[in-house]
């Protein structure tokens, strides 16, 4: 069941984004999970647009989700450019981070999945030190074949937040499958928990600022310029867009 309103949406290239603020998407998580409401959360960037217009099953997919938020400043331009704002980018890793400390603060409990085996050991030692009273109901890294497992697992602790950072488009099919075996909030969030283990290093604050941290990690990881062909093509597709309503 999708709550997001289409008055409070909106649509780039067919993809519905909620056009809210990060506060206020904090607050609207925090009643949902306190009331033990099922919700499923998808972070979209210029890389997932495109992937949903050359996919109609994971685009079908994706529009089931009960949120879909703007992390990527491609998203916040393509709606400057369309002429419809968004109030501003909603990152999936600074939600996540807000959502330990909330949940550190609430004695919430949270089950983890994805990144690699050594990374995700670290997470839990991470998590423990800093978080030390969110409750971990488990862990589990990112290459698995049967899932069953883990599903059992969620179902058995039945934690407030499910985070999966397996990447798109596996953690929307994952979540997707699976969301009914925990009343709780279900999110991916791609590569978080190797940056919050430091396992990879987030851009400095000044590349945040300017919106440039796609460039950083490009720097820091030249493997990942194919990744950016994307933009022009998503920037194509964004002026037809603009100009098929005008006409």
């Amino acid at each position: 069941m999708n709550n997001q309103s289409t008055a409070n949406t909106v649509d780039i290239l067919g993809i519905h984004f909620l056009n809210t603020t990060e506060k206020a998407f904090q607050n609207i998580l925090h009643k949902r999970i306190n009331d033990g409401t099922n919700t499923f959360v998808v972070t979209a960037n210029p890389e997932i647009v495109m992937y949903a217009k050359s996919d109609p099953s994971y685009e079908k997919l994706i529009q089931t989700a009960d949120y879909i938020i703007p992390d990527g400043i491609g998203i916040i331009i393509g709606a400057k450019m369309l002429k419809t704002p968004l109030h501003e980018r909603v990152t999936g890793y600074d939600l996540f981070v807000h959502l330990l400390e909330w949940g550190n603060a609430h004695q919430k409990s949270a089950y983890f999945v994805g990144a690699q085996p050594a990374v995700i050991r670290k997470l839990r030692k991470v998590v423990e030190k800093d978080y030390p009273f969110l409750t971990i109901a488990g862990t589990h890294d990112g290459y698995f074949g049967d899932d069953r497992n883990i599903v059992h697992d969620i179902n058995r602790t039945k934690p407030d937040m499910v985070f999966v950072a397996t990447g798109y488009p596996k953690q929307e099919e994952f979540i997707d499958k699976n969301r009914s075996a925990s009343d709780g909030l279900w999110i991916g969030i791609g590569g978080s928990f190797d940056v919050l283990t430091g396992t990879v290093k987030r851009a400095p604050k000044a590349w945040q600022r300017m919106h440039l941290e796609w460039l950083y990690r490009v720097v820091k990881e030249p493997s990942r310029i194919g990744r950016l062909m994307v933009l022009p093509k998503y920037l194509w597709q964004i002026i037809k867009q603009k100009f098929s309503k005008k006409n």
